[in-house]
């Protein structure tokens, strides 16, 4: 067995996942989002779609970044 690095879980059908910054053990989809997805940086949500970057600032979408004073993106087009 092993053991979830989020929520410390001992399970049978924890998963590995590697990536450029390391590897974690997880035992859920959600403790792998909760540790891996960027934040917002409007709302504070974790980005699991594709979201929206500008300069390096991570948003969940078109909303956040036009609230942050994004211009010129839209969730439509």
């Amino acid at each position: 067995m092993a053991t979830c690095d989020v929520c410390g879980n001992d399970y049978d059908k924890a998963f590995t996942i590697s990536g450029p910054l390391g590897a974690g053990t997880y035992d859920s989809f959600e403790c792998a989002i909760h540790a891996l997805a960027p934040t917002c940086s409007h709302c504070n949500c974790r980005i699991i779609g594709h979201g929206v970057e500008s300069d390096g600032v991570f948003y969940c979408c078109a909303h956040c970044a036009k609230h942050s004073g994004v211009k010129g993106v839209d969730d439509r087009a």
